[in-house]
């Protein structure tokens, strides 16, 4: 069975950042430059995040970590990002990915985002039929740098609308 909880126990957001270094390691053999950038999201989270508006989630299969995601305020007013979506290997394939994107959206229309927005890669063909139908639209897609296993990959950024309106 596979419970949802708020990232907010010691070693969750630690968790956060191996779990994205081992799996894309294992699925893509990505290098510690997109681990960097994945402590960077969790580290600017840390620091001080607004309670009310942005939240982290662990999903547990079992009492053991299974998968995360995290929603951050957006760069323009009403506008939220989706980030660091992740699933086990162990975990994938059971709708973990799905309740932890459902979880983040309806917190995100909870909190008054008029949309959520997130930003992936070509490679994460799973994380994109999640994102789809979860009402996710591709927006943009741009020639992105590799992370080590990879010379260059797709960059897209997806948006959705929340009913919610301001």
């Amino acid at each position: 069975m596979t419970v949802l909880r708020r990232a907010d126990r010691p070693g969750d957001l630690g968790w956060i950042v191996m779990a994205h270094g081992e799996e894309y390691q294992r699925q893509f053999g990505w290098d510690a430059g997109f681990e960097a950038l994945v402590a960077r999201i969790v580290a600017d989270y840390a620091a001080g995040h607004d309670r009310d508006r942005e939240a982290a989630w662990i999903a547990e299969t079992g009492g053991e970590r299974s998968g995360c995601v995290m929603l951050a305020a957006g760069d323009e007013p009403g506008t939220a990002k989706l980030r660091v979506l992740l699933v086990t290997g162990a975990a994938r394939g059971g709708g973990v990915g799905s309740r932890l994107v459902g979880e983040c959206l309806a917190f995100a229309e909870k909190a008054g985002y008029r949309e959520v927005t997130l930003w992936t890669v070509d490679l994460c063909v799973s994380a994109r039929r999640i994102y789809e139908a979860a009402g996710f639209t591709l927006r943009a897609q741009e020639p992105h740098p590799g992370f080590g296993g990879t010379e260059q990959v797709t960059g897209q950024t997806w948006a959705k609308r929340l009913g919610y309106l301001l």
